[in-house]
Order: C-alpha cells, then structure tokens, then sequence
C-alpha cells in the first residue's frame, strides 16, 4: 500500500485555486503508484478561514466543489481532503453550525465524513468559536487490489497533541490516538494545519515517535506550508515506523510531494525520503520569514515592495528578507535623510543598497520638517524641544513611505522589532506605517544573530550596520541606550515576562534591577494601544504580538508591580519627556 503526502500551500477562500492544487497532487501522486493521498486540514478552504465560515454561503459552496473534485480525480486513487461540513445539531442550544471534518473521496465521489474531535482554544487557535467537536472515532477501510484492506484511522491536528504521557496531563477528556489503537487500525494519518514557531518540529516528531511506541502504530503525518497572514506554516510532514523512527520527512517551507509504502508483511512503513532540518535557529527564522513575506505580498495581491533604509540593523535585515522573497528588481529602498542622519548612516544604507542591488531613491526631508515647524511655532512657542518633534520626522517619512505605495500599488514593509513593538519605542503613524511588520516577533538580540548569520558566507548586511550603537538619529548624538536597557538585558527581561510568564518579582529575583524591571514593565503595558494600531507581523515564535495576543487596551494591572512597590521603586516610569504614567505618550522611533 503506498500512501502519498501532498504538502500544499492554499490560498484562504480560493476553493477553485485550492482544489487545482489537491488535483494536481492526485495526478502526480498517481503517476507514483499511491493508493491514498493525504492533504492537511481543510485543504479545500486553506487555514486559518476565521470568519469566513460565518458566511453561510461557504460550507455550501464547499459542498459543491468538493463533489466537482471527487468527479475530477484518478479513478485508482482514494484522497483525503479537509474542508467544513454542516452540523445537523446546530439548531440545538450552543451547538456550533459546522464541523472541521475531512472527506474521504473516491470512485468519483464523497465516500466518508470525518470530524475533528479535539478543537484548540489557545494562543492563535479559536476553533470552538465556529465548529462542533466530532464525537466518534474515525477510520475506514482502503482497499489495495486483491491483497486485502487496510483500517486506518483518521485524525486531525490537535487530535494527536493529548498523550498524557508525552505531555504529562491531558488538555482533553479524549485521546483519539488511544481509542484508535483499541480498535486495532493498523496506522494512523493526521492531517494538519500546524502553524510554525522556532523549534516546533523536533517536538512534533518527538510527540510522534512517541505514540507511535507507545501504542505500535505507524504515523502518517501532513502539514499545511505557506503564510496566511501572520501565520505561517512549515511544512515538515513526516511519517513515524512503530518504533517512533522517522522515516520519512518533506522539505520544510516549501510544498511537496512524497510516498511512503505500507508493508503488509511487517505491518509498518517502510523507509523513504528524509529531508534534512534546517541546521540552525537563523536557518529556521530566515526561511521561515522570507516564505512568509512572499506569499503575504502574493496573496493579498503585490509583486513590488518598498523599505524605509535608515542605515540601521532592522531596516537592513527586512530589505535582506524582501529582496529574498520578492526579487531585488522588485525592492525599492528609500533613503530619508534629516539633519540629524550622519554620514555613516547614509552611506550604510547604500552599501546594503549595492550589495542587495535593489533599486533606491533619496527623499531629503529637512524642508518638510522645516514646513512642520513653522505651522507649529505659534503653538508650541516657549516650548523645549522633545519628543513631539522626533515624532514629526518619523510621520514625515512615514508619510513619503506610504504615498510612494500608494502610487505604485507596492507593499510598504514596516521594520520595526519585538523589543521596540514590546515598550513601544517606535512612532505611530510613521515608523508603524506598513502592511506587514516582517521581524516584529524577532527580537533585537535575534536581529543581529540573524544578519550576522547572513553574513556567514559573504557581506550582505554591512559591517558597520552591526558593529555601530543602534540609534534613531531624531536628535544630536541620540543613542537606544538613552531610553532603554541594554537589548541583552532588555530582551532576556522581555523574553520572561511575555514567554515565561514570569511576575515582575521573579525577574528581580534572576538578578535583575528593580527599578529596571518596573520600567520593562511598565512601558509593555502602556504600549498595548500602539499594538493594537499595528500592521500585521509575521509569527514566529510561541508568543507573537498578532492572533494570539489578546490583552486589553484600558487596563490596570497594579499586581503587576506589587512586589516591587517599596519607597525606591514607586515614581512614575517614563521614557523621553513622557512625564504623566496615566498618559499614554509616544515614545521615539527605533531604526
């Protein structure tokens, strides 16, 4: 028995676009003999849909292309498809309307109906806000020519995150794995939707390997690849022998297509292909970030994008990324000097401009800042200097940016870091300005480990770009370090407290200032409402600022700081000249 896995990259709503693609697979997966092929969870619709399965026209609509599929596909070859099917129950009270099911499809037609059993509601997950949680175990019976039939058992994504003895506990009532072993199948298929976060695949084979020992079935695994939104997907689809030994693994972000033969003899799979992991963390978060970059400009329908170039660190990794993602004949950089840019910066970010070759243009902006202040200078006469007028420089290029995107229909990427989006060291309206925030869940620290990783081989990100301080350059000799820890210090901070978990006390107790640790925190929780206004950034680790971050905007949380409230440590905590805590003020753009 061969079975085949089609690691597709859907598009969310193209049930035309979608289903080509599941044909395509078929035939190709025919032309290799496969008896089965599997494809990931709702294949037919792309994940996450979200909201568009309020749309009561989509499960019918879905209905309909699944059947004009089924009539399409090779007669010999039996396919398993995700989509979203009516819940009969739902006029019951609290019933969901829909199921994430999977459809059996062959001989022309929709065979059998299988439903999700374990619906996730954590981080980016949602599930129980549209569908209702299948209720039996799934299996059905393939048939291969005259030497009998196999059962294989049918699971969808989370079905097979629940193995208490993996995890230490159960999240659900039910492990499908489990009832599925008790009723003897002789393997098991999953088909996902797993969105990706840095080291996230090793713990999904070793999950795997381990319910394959522990109840000697073989695992069949396919993932869905690609970006939607600020989602992406790796790929990584795999298969496990009963012994937990993974011998089969698709290319990671990339599509694909592999079979791996059943031996009836052993009654296990055999080895196959197994490509290779990415060899490092910068390999992961770099292939991970150009994939999604290019098919978030793909998909909502740009071929062209364009980059603020400061000279600085962030700037230059996202034009690195862009110009792997897009092409460097369809990057433009754009250079915004003020009177405050020095020499280096400029020259910097026409160094990254040669050693990319992407197009650039300069857009001096000191007669715009000069227009500003004169508009300005009757109200804020007598005032000093601060940073309202930083500001203004940051929404002057802001400003450039976002007309020069508009005129030629190009994606402006936003540039700015996790550290910056986490205490809000960056310009509303101007360095936030984007339609996609491509290295906002990568630290500051990660930033400079990634481009020097770049530079493993050859200079793509200029020496000096790293080696500087970094600065936003909207004053006189300006430096991050003026307003902000150092980004060792402030990013292992951050890394506790948004990832860990960790209260403000335990952080003290790692080593850190207190007084620190109160700023840290305190920027975090005033900075939420410039979140909120963000553009959408791509996820890439297990706690992003998107989908799966969910705090409110007016909010006091005075826990936060109870254990470091002590006469030393109760002042106002503010950056620049944001002198009133309640107040909300701006802080200065990051490079």
């Amino acid at each position: 028995m061969r079975i085949a896995i089609a690691q597709l990259n859907p598009t969310i709503g193209d049930l035309a676009g979608n289903s080509e693609r599941i044909l395509a697979a078929a035939a190709a997966a025919d032309r290799e003999g496969a008896n089965l092929l599997l494809t990931p969870e709702l294949s037919l619709c792309g994940y996450p849909p979200r909201d568009l399965l309020l749309d009561p026209g989509l499960a019918p609509a879905m209905a309909a292309q699944l059947a004009t599929l089924a009539r399409s596909l090779p007669p010999a070859l039996a396919v398993l498809v995700g989509t979203a099917t009516p819940n009969p129950q739902a006029d019951n009270a609290g019933e969901k309307p829909l199921f994430n099911s999977i459809a059996l499809l062959g001989n022309g037609c929709v065979q059998q109906i299988f439903h999700k059993r374990l619906l996730p509601t954590y981080d980016v997950f949602d599930e129980h806000r549209y569908f209702a949680a299948g209720q039996h175990s799934n299996y059905f019976e393939l048939s291969d020519d005259d030497r009998g039939s196999l059962r294989i058992g049918v699971t969808v994504c989370e079905d097979l995150w629940n193995d208490e003895e993996f995890w230490g506990k159960r999240s659900y009532r039910t492990n499908p794995i489990a009832e599925l072993s008790e009723l003897g199948v002789d393997l098991v298929v999953n088909l996902s939707a797993s969105p990706y976060s840095v080291g996230k695949q090793p713990l999904r084979e070793s999950m795997l390997a381990h319910s394959a020992r522990r109840f000697q079935q073989p695992i069949v695994y396919v993932n869905q690849v690609g970006g939607n939104d600020d989602l992406i997907f790796d790929g990584g689809s795999f298969a496990c022998d009963r012994s937990g030994t993974t011998v089969l693994r698709a290319r990671a972000f990339d599509t694909d297509l592999l079979t791996v033969d059943y031996d009836r003899a052993c009654c296990d799979l055999t080895p196959g292909t197994v490509a290779a992991l990415p060899d490092c963390r910068e390999a992961e978060f770099w292939q991970a970030l150009v994939l999604g970059t290019r098919d978030y400009a793909r998909k909502c329908g740009f071929n062209q994008a364009t980059i603020g170039l400061s000279g600085g660190i962030d700037s230059s990794l996202v034009a690195a990324i862009a110009t792997a993602a897009l092409g460097p004949e369809n990057v433009l950089g754009v250079l915004m000097p003020s009177p405050y840019s020095s020499e280096g910066s400029i020259a910097d970010a026409q160094a990254l401009v040669a050693n990319l070759g992407i197009d650039c243009t300069t857009l001096p902006i000191a007669d715009a800042m000069d227009a500003y202040d004169r508009v300005l200078e009757p109200l804020f006469a007598g005032t000093e200097f601060g940073v309202a007028e930083e500001n203004i420089q940051s929404r002057i290029r802001g400003n450039l940016l976002m007309a020069i995107a508009n005129k030629f229909n190009r994606l402006l990427l936003s540039t700015g870091n996790k550290s910056e989006m986490a205490v809000g060291y960056c310009t509303l309206y101007g360095d936030m300005n984007g339609g996609l925030a491509v290295i906002a869940d990568l630290p500051k620290t990660q930033v400079y480990a990634l481009c020097c990783w770049l530079n493993r081989d050859r200079e793509l990100i200029p020496a000096e770009v790293i080696r500087k301080p970094p600065s936003a350059e909207l004053r006189p000799g300006q430096l991050d370090s003026d307003s902000l820890p150092s980004y060792d210090v402030l990013d292992d901070i951050l890394h506790r407290l948004i990832h860990l978990h960790e209260s403000a006390g335990q952080i003290v107790a790692a080593g850190y200032d207190p007084e620190v640790v109160r700023k840290v925190v305190k920027l975090v929780l005033r900075s939420e409402f410039k979140r909120r206004q963000a553009p959408p950034g791509l996820k890439v680790t297990d706690r992003a600022f998107g989908t799966g971050w969910r705090m409110p905007i007016a909010s006091r949380r005075t826990a936060a700081f109870a254990e470091l409230d002590t006469p030393a440590t109760t002042g106002p905590i503010a950056i620049g000249n944001a002198s009133d805590p309640s107040n909300p003020t701006e802080l200065a753009i990051g490079t």
